[in-house]
């Protein structure tokens, strides 16, 4: 009798132990869960106000410069067409490199208000982008080494977690060397 008991007391130590560890490394998940959706949002917003600054600034530039032909093709183009975060940052990088570019060839632009408000905007987009995307790739690092390692990766097989990428859209795992481009 008492050595069922014992066996029996051990066992649900035993289990109340793998529970508690359960939940803790649950909670840690969800932690780091949230705190990428979080960033993710605050990504979101500053790509789409870049996305806004640069289609305002067409205008601005048309008004105070001699371009008469279409500035900015693809903002036209993004308009209509439904893409990731990671797609439409990178197709904005390029505008706002044409952007950059006009700026310098046009010293008149600078004397605008309007233009000198849009610069200002789009560098404090940028700063703060570039804090989100460390922000999320360091949260981002920190839940795959959950998912992959041991003991943390069986409660990622529980719950189904699975690896995520990088905000640059880089997938470390697979044979695609085409999401590598800068």
């Amino acid at each position: 009798m008492n050595a069922v008991l014992l066996i029996l007391l051990l066992l649900i130590i035993i289990i109340g132990l793998l529970s508690i560890y359960y939940i803790s490394a649950y909670n840690t998940y969800q932690d780091y869960i949230i705190r990428i959706n979080e960033v993710e949002s605050y990504i979101d917003n500053a790509i789409r106000d870049k996305f806004d600054a640069l289609s305002k600034s067409i205008n601005v530039i048309k008004g105070n410069t001699d371009i008469k032909e279409e500035l900015f093709p693809e903002i036209v183009k993004l308009r209509s067409r439904k893409m990731s975060s990671f797609e439409l940052n990178r197709k904005l990088v390029d505008e706002l490199n044409e952007f950059y570019k006009i700026k310098e060839e046009h010293p008149e632009l600078k004397k605008s208000e309007s233009f000198i408000e849009i610069c200002e905007k789009l560098e404090e987009i940028e700063y703060n982008l570039d804090s989100y995307q460390e922000y999320y790739n360091s949260n981002i690092t920190e839940y795959n080494k959950l998912v992959r390692s041991f003991p943390t990766n069986i409660i990622a097989m529980i719950c189904k977690y699975k690896e995520k990428t990088f905000f640059d859209g880089k997938d470390m795992n697979d044979d695609n060397i085409n999401d590598f481009k800068l």
